[in-house]
């Protein structure tokens, strides 16, 4: 059983490595982004999950995993932690054919979607610099 660090302390994805809150990190239910951050954080941790799938195409038993974004997305709306919301709404992928050594994992499904995920990533945060930017207009008043 995995222990959930304090809630002043998080993941730095940057650095890999934990450490304190500080002012500016964006908070899960922040009017100012809302809806976006809460996107951005599901995509990124579908981005891992795909990349897990992907690096582990070779090995035996190796159960491909991966969840629904628009449930895990109004999982977290209704007030459930991200982490929460993405576990609950996780499988395994059934793929199309069987290997012989049990591995689940069909690359090319994988990489599609993996692709798609990161366009989709992609256009979350050119979203968010939008806004930061009309914020950051607006309080320098022009």
């Amino acid at each position: 059983m995995l222990a959930t660090p304090p809630s002043n302390i998080i993941h730095d994805s940057g650095t890999g490595n934990f450490r304190k809150k500080r002012k500016g990190d964006m908070a899960n239910n922040d009017p100012l982004f809302g809806l976006s951050g809460d996107a951005l954080k599901l995509r990124s941790q579908r981005m891992s999950l795909l990349a897990s799938n992907i690096a582990n195409a070779a090995t035996p038993n190796y159960k491909a995993r991966d969840f629904d974004f628009q449930k895990a997305l109004a999982a977290a709306q209704s007030g459930q932690s991200l982490d929460t919301a993405a576990n609950q709404a996780a499988g395994y992928r059934v793929p199309l054919e069987t290997s012989l050594d049990g591995n689940t994992v069909e690359l090319s499904t994988e990489q599609t979607l993996f692709a798609e995920n990161a366009v989709q990533y992609k256009t979350t945060l050119s979203f968010l610099q939008g806004r930061i930017s009309t914020v950051m207009t607006a309080l320098r008043g022009e």
